[in-house]
């Protein structure tokens, strides 16, 4: 529920106003944060659904006492909450139906909230795997697509914020018209180009702190750990960029 709690009529123009108090259970917490309608996080504040149920006059949910409560009973097992405010108020049970705007769109903003730490944990996960804390991933944004949640994906990969990772973004290229899909080939060497020179404004910077230690079986030698930390990287970032870009085609 959106949360019409502290709305009233205002006599003097009869229209719905939010008499603007908070209860100590809703206040600004910094380990309650809210996902607003332009797929960013910031700390959640009431009303929770003021940009999302934008047709109504919204006020206190049971959002963020719901969120402190948590917090209250076990704060280092939930850590930081993050609440995906979707409701509109006065629906009917239909307008929700699998299909519907609404329902597509309540199901999107979620995918987004799925689909970023997933990629993020995909790519720590590999860095600790092959003991490169550091090593530079570069990701091909999607732009083209068969699903139904490209937007919510797209502005995932943009928001991750890792050290080392970059994304490079072919939005404006040429795509092939017969399936409106893939890029052509002229788009191809683009793309090529462009995580080419990604790569090596990423191999130029100091690499950043790392708390790993040294294996004992590196090789004394610094020639041939000089090679395997270029060529690793560009293999694994391939490999990255292909599974990126073709997770969330169907």
């Amino acid at each position: 529920m959106a949360g019409r709690g502290g709305v009233l009529v205002n006599n003097a123009t009869g229209e719905l106003t939010w008499s603007g108090f908070v209860p100590n259970q809703c206040q600004p917490n910094t380990s309650i944060l809210r996902f607003t309608a332009n797929f960013t996080w910031e700390e959640a504040r009431e009303p929770l659904h003021a940009d999302i149920d934008v047709n109504k006059t919204n006020g206190i949910g049971p959002g963020m006492p719901f969120a402190h409560e948590l917090l209250a009973e076990d704060p280092s097992s939930y850590g930081i909450v993050g609440l995906v405010p979707c409701a509109i108020g006065g629906t009917k049970i239909d307008e929700w139906a699998k299909g519907t705007q609404l329902y597509n769109e309540m199901v999107r903003r979620a995918q987004a909230n799925t689909y970023q730490p997933k990629l993020q944990q995909l790519f720590m996960d590999v860095r600790f795997d092959l003991m490169s804390p550091t090593l530079p991933i570069i990701q091909v944004a999607i732009v083209t697509g068969e699903g139904s949640f490209i937007d919510a994906i797209r502005k995932a990969q943009l928001g991750i914020d890792l050290p080392n990772v970059q994304t490079v973004d072919p939005k404006s290229f040429a795509v092939i018209q017969a399936d409106k899909l893939h890029l052509t080939p002229e788009s191809q060497v683009q793309l090529g180009t462009l995580m080419a020179d990604t790569f090596i404004k990423l191999d130029a910077q100091p690499p950043p702190i790392s708390k790993c230690k040294k294996s004992a079986a590196t090789p004394a030698s610094s020639a041939p750990a000089f090679h395997l930390a270029l060529i690793v990287p560009l293999l694994t970032s391939l490999l990255l960029i292909i599974l990126t870009n073709s997770s969330f085609r169907s």
